[in-house]
Order: structure tokens, then C-alpha cells, then sequence
């Protein structure tokens, strides 16, 4: 029996997935809990303000106090001001799209951005915070300071991502995955093309603490008409230039510091 904490997490996590509302019948259905239990866990969510209930249609929805708990946090760590004039400049210098992520236990969670792209076609895509590692150049990144070992357990917990869900690309074998592991370890960074998205393709370095374990991850990211092989190998001195600058940055944010 899962504890009324855990339900009331996959509950939130559930309504997260429905922007629109979800009604009660259906999240019971959904998350196969009874009905009457499923009412008293949005009963109390809601007296808490993390869940509102629509008035006309019934339909239950999240309400913005999660991410205004998430965007206090890293407004506090300092994570965001340390990075973003760098990540500013490496969007500048590339013209894409430009992220950072840091290691959070064993995901990945992107904390900042800059665009670099201001005419033509711009590639900001809304996935949420999480980062898929088997289809992402930033979970490659990452599993390059690893051994193959370790990234292998981290992809059993999560999964490998479909094609269908991702790009026609995406590894769905250990061979597969191992081998864009490989490459990035052996050049410094991850080069995808067609994994994460269709026609689009992506770069990232590990940004590494003093002991060389990676504390985040830089990544680049555009449509694969701009962002060919020889633009991201052009573009690589720049990438792992900004994942050291952040690195050494990294002292003042206290979200960095606890992972040093």
C-alpha cells in the first residue's frame, strides 16, 4: 500500500500531464486508487492551494504554487545568476538555443536558457524540466563521466525513450546507446542529430566539479539545417570553453555547492 504522500505526489504529477483539468472519475481510473480516496487527497491539495477545482465542469487542475516554490528555490541558489551571462554568450556566439541543466540525485533538470536564434526558425521546445537521458545529448554528456556501468543503471531506472515519442534516431539498444557515449567521451562532448526531435540536433559538455564528477551539463541546441556535424564540431572549443567557465562560476551558487 503506497503512503498517502506518495499518492498525493503521482496525483500532482498526473494533473501536471493535464493542463486542461482532469475529472475525479477519471484521475481514480487513471491512477487506479478508489474514488472516495482519490476526493480526500484533492480535498486536502486543494485546501493547501496546490490543486483548484473548476467550478462549472468539476474538473480538477494544478495551480501555479509548485512552480512558484520551484522559481523561489532557484532564484535563492544563485544557480541562475552565475550561469546566465555565460550561457548569454554562448548564444550569442552560436546562435541557437542554449541550456543548462544540473544533476539533480539521478535526473537531469534544466535550470536556464538563453536564445541566441532572432530571425529564422527558433527551436525552444516545452518539455518540462526533466531531461530524457537516453535521447538527449545532455543525458550523453553526463553519462561520458561515467562508467558504462553507471549510465546503464541510470537507463535501466528510466527507460529508453521511443522513437515515435522522440526522434527516428533515438537508441533503443545498450549497443546503440553506448556508442554515442563513447564518441562523447572520446571528443569531450555530445553530438546528436535526429534523437531528441525530428530534424532537429543537439551538443553538450559535462560542467564538472573540482573532484571531476559533472555537476550540470551545457547544452546546444537547433534544427539540424543550421546545427550540422561540422557546425557542432566548429562550435565545440566554445561549448566546453562556457562548461568551464560555469564550473569555475559554479562557487558562487549554493545549489552547485552542495553538489562540489
Amino acid at each position: 500500500m503506497s503512503s498517502i504522500l506518495e499518492r498525493s505526489f503521482k496525483l500532482m504529477e498526473h494533473l501536471a500531464a493535464h493542463p486542461d483539468g482532469r475529472a475525479l472519475s477519471a484521475l481514480a481510473a487513471d491512477l487506479q486508487m478508489p474514488l472516495s480516496a482519490t476526493h480526500r487527497l484533492l480535498a486536502e491539495l486543494t485546501r493547501h492551494g496546490y490543486v483548484r477545482q473548476d467550478q462549472r465542469h468539476g474538473d480538477y487542475t494544478l495551480t501555479m504554487k509548485l512552480v512558484s516554490l520551484g522559481l523561489t528555490f532557484l532564484s535563492n541558489s544563485g544557480v541562475v545568476d552565475v550561469a546566465q551571462p555565460l550561457l548569454d554568450r554562448l548564444a550569442a556566439e552560436s546562435g541557437e538555443l542554449v541550456r543548462l541543466a544540473v544533476v539533480d540525485g539521478d535526473e537531469l533538470t534544466f535550470v536556464a536558457k538563453a536564445q541566441g536564434a532572432t530571425t529564422g526558425l527558433r527551436y525552444d521546445p516545452d518539455i518540462g524540466l526533466s531531461v530524457n537521458l537516453s535521447c538527449s545529448s545532455a543525458g550523453h554528456a553526463w553519462f561520458s563521466t561515467m562508467t558504462d556501468e553507471q549510465a546503464l543503471e541510470l537507463v535501466a531506472k528510466q527507460g529508453f525513450g521511443k522513437p515515435e515519442d522522440f526522434g527516428p534516431k533515438a537508441p533503443t539498444t545498450v549497443k546503440a546507446l553506448l556508442a554515442y557515449i563513447r564518441a562523447a567521451r572520446k571528443r569531450g562532448f555530445s553530438m546528436i542529430n535526429e534523437v531528441f526531435a525530428p530534424a532537429m540536433a543537439a551538443m553538450a559538455a559535462p560542467v564538472r566539479s573540482g573532484n571531476g564528477a559533472a555537476i550540470g551539463v551545457i547544452i546546444i541546441a537547433g534544427p539540424s539545417v543550421r546545427l550540422t556535424e561540422e557546425r557542432m564540431l566548429a562550435l565545440g572549443p566554445a561549448l566546453l570553453a562556457t562548461a568551464y567557465d560555469v564550473a569555475l562560476a559554479s562557487g558562487g551558487s549554493a545549489m552547485f555547492k552542495r553538489r562540489a
